[in-house]
């Protein structure tokens, strides 16, 4: 069972708005804890002030040694104080309010926004307010901005309730109901369940690691377990604490996103697949290639491109010979990855991909029937397929002039019987990453396999990956989650 609790300084700050069982003072509740022992308890801290040792830090503080789920943490009222920290956080940030922002023409030098839950009533300045709240997750903020030549945030800080105007009463309280009500929306369902996992899925990707009906499977294996699968979006960043792991089921990047949820769920203390440093390490091919050759394990002739070393595009060229394959370092699904034939086709290749990153892998051109993928979690082998290459091309996945991609067939075996060496290099590429869920894309060159890559967010699609394990394949996932949960619960270690 789940349970709000609204906490304010005083009661006459919640004078505006209906009495409510859900509304307590502060010293009611650092006096004696809310909630039995079998709920859930979610705590909104709306103290005047969170300053340090203060009324409200306290009950931020006390909140958390209570295993309540506080906003703001304590984390974040110690990095709202500390200037230094959010001046660094925010310097992206700054940059953006060009786009938002005039550059001139107007005598305003400064001014300020409110953002209740992450939400302005600034309809041009809603990305940066929601920006800021995953950064800063506090129920209200001002966001104050000033103009020396160009616009840039000034300053964040917590507003106490009882400073707002009529307008922004409104305004907060229509927020503070939409947000509770997306927060807990499904109490009921959450008495029967040891765990919560949060699964992040984006049902507009072309290309998801996971169709729909493997999502179902998921959530089927969880239930079986105990576990509640609960699918997000990228806009319940704020959901986040309420869930015991986070399970991330769309393309990941390092610069998006997914990267932020796994960043934000590892520092909550949750159980994460991707974890961000999987995902650091997986999503650029210029680390791995230095990880697998550093770790002497086998992999196709590469060497590194740089965008101003015109010299170094013949010079590598001789030493790969033609044809050889150009890559962005964190492209995924075969995107950004261009076969070149001639010196000629080398320099028009590289000035477009230059436009993208400033370093390109340069690799062997190596062609097989098919790739072998090797999925793997927490060091062990789950599935062995093979993925053929797509009807007349050299890719898996040949993406058409109109965005579409074909992608060729493939092989599910067990595990047991495939390649021996294979089973052995995916094994030993997956130590140098992590503990976590990957996909390893291995070829066979002459007598030996090679690593191409290790991926963080594997294929699982329902009908190719399942093929030998059928269910036991999502079931096997949901136990690790599982067993790490347990772990965490206990105060172990994984």
């Amino acid at each position: 069972m789940t349970r709000l609790v609204i906490v304010v300084e005083k009661a006459s700050d919640w004078s505006s708005y209906y009495p409510s069982v859900d509304v307590v003072t502060a010293m009611d509740y650092l006096r004696e804890p809310v909630g039995a022992d079998d709920e859930r308890t979610h705590v909104i801290n709306l103290c005047r002030s969170y300053k340090y040792l203060g009324t409200g830090y306290y009950v931020s503080l006390l909140a958390e040694a209570r295993g309540h789920r506080v906003m703001p943490s304590v984390r974040t009222v110690n990095d709202l104080r500390r200037r230094s920290l959010y001046g660094l956080d925010i310097e992206d940030l700054s940059t953006r309010l060009t786009h938002f922002l005039p550059a001139g023409g107007r005598d305003t030098t400064d001014f300020g926004v409110l953002v209740y839950f992450g939400q302005t009533a600034q309809p041009a300045l809603q990305d940066l307010a929601r920006q800021v709240f995953e950064m800063f997750p506090c129920p209200l903020l001002r966001i104050e901005f000033e103009r020396d030549r160009v616009w840039q945030i000034s300053a964040i800080k917590p507003v106490g309730l009882h400073t707002l105007d009529d307008a922004q009463e409104d305004a907060f309280a229509e927020e503070l109901d939409h947000f509770s009500k997306k927060l807990w929306r499904k109490p009921k369902a959450r008495k029967q369940f040891r765990y919560d996992i949060a699964m992040l899925v984006d049902p507009s990707e072309a290309m998801p690691p996971s169709n729909k009906k493997a999502l179902k499977s998921f959530i089927a294996a969880g239930k079986e377990l105990g576990v509640e699968v609960d699918p997000i979006g990228k806009n319940d960043y704020q959901r986040l604490a309420e869930y015991d792991g986070l399970f991330i089921r769309e393309t990941t990047a390092s610069d998006n996103h997914t990267y932020r949820f796994a960043h934000r769920a590892e520092k909550e203390g949750m159980v994460v697949i991707d974890d961000p440093t999987s995902i650091l390490r997986c999503t650029n091919k210029i680390f791995l290639n230095d990880l697998m050759v550093s770790r002497k394990l086998a992999v196709p002739r590469t060497e590194i491109l740089y965008r101003d070393d015109t010299k170094g595009l013949k010079e590598v060229a001789a030493r790969l010979g033609y044809p050889l394959v150009l890559k962005i370092p964190d492209g995924s699904f075969s995107r950004g990855v261009v076969k070149v034939e001639s010196e000629d086709a080398l320099g028009k290749a590289t000035a477009e991909l230059f436009q993208h990153s400033s370093l390109l892998l340069a690799q062997e051109f190596v062609y097989t029937e098919f790739d072998w993928r090797i999925g793997v979690f927490n060091h062990q082998a789950l599935y062995a397929c093979k993925y053929y290459m797509s009807r007349g091309h050299w890719q898996i996945y040949n993406h058409g002039a109109k965005g579409t991609a074909k992608s060729g067939g493939f092989e599910t075996i067990p595990v047991k019987d495939a390649p021996a060496d294979v089973v052995k290099l995916a094994l030993k590429a997956t130590q140098a990453i992590g503990d976590g869920f990957y996909g390893v894309d291995l070829k066979r060159v002459g007598d030996k396999p090679v690593v191409i890559e290790v991926n963080d967010n594997p294929s699982i699609d329902a009908g190719v990956e399942d093929a030998v394990l059928g269910e036991e394949l999502y079931l096997s996932v949901m136990r690790e989650f599982l067993r790490r949960m347990e772990r965490k619960r206990a105060g172990g270690a994984d």
